[in-house]
């Protein structure tokens, strides 16, 4: 079973955990934050494998760190979807893992009684396709959106629209590695040891 759960990035002189936000976690639950290998500039990942976080969080870290900051909503490190905000109040969104993104969003009919005999009907594959079908074409919009945010990070960003649109229309088995691809390509300076 893969992780669920967020994974948090922002840029913070000191820990992210001493962020006001995360002053609420008891110490139980403190044993189930993971940070990862820090970046260069301040750049933080923490792993949080509780559900912890709320929507509202985002616009407290950005107000306490003063930069742009995104959050990953983690399933089963088979899909996640990415929600950045800027110092401005810009948010941008995108799905990882597309396939996973798809099956996952996907709407029953009203008919079906059972969803395990509808999974295996040719229905439920058009149903997927179609889906994914409306993820792609969001696709150019999310990659600019990640990259106008990266931008307002002032990072060295080098990275090309149609490789933001590569990664995200990529699939990995473990969705972290394409969250942490992602940061690397957006010109986060890169962490000297690999994420967990």
């Amino acid at each position: 079973m893969g992780f669920s759960g967020h994974l948090v990035f922002a840029r913070s002189e000191r820990p992210l955990l001493e962020a006001p936000l995360f002053g609420s976690i008891g110490p139980g639950l403190r044993d189930d934050v993971h940070e990862w290998e820090p970046r260069p500039g301040g750049w933080q990942t923490l792993q949080l494998e509780q559900g912890v976080w709320e929507d509202e969080y985002l616009f407290t870290l950005v107000e306490w760190s003063g930069a742009p900051a995104c959050v990953a909503d983690v399933s089963d490190s088979s899909v996640a979807l990415v929600t950045g905000l800027d110092t401005n109040g810009r948010r941008w969104q995108a799905w990882l893992n597309l396939d996973n993104a798809a099956a996952l969003l996907v709407e029953e009919p009203e008919d079906v009684d059972d969803v395990s005999l509808w999974i295996a009907t040719p229905e439920f594959e058009e149903a997927i396709g179609r889906k994914r079908a409306e993820l792609d074409a969001e696709v150019p919009t999310d990659a600019e959106g990640a990259l106008m945010w990266a931008s307002a990070a002032n990072v060295q960003a080098t990275a090309q629209q149609p490789r933001i649109e590569e990664l995200l229309r990529a699939r990995e088995t473990f969705v972290e590695e394409l969250f942490d691809a992602l940061l690397d390509e957006l010109g986060f300076p890169e962490a000297t040891h690999s994420a967990p």
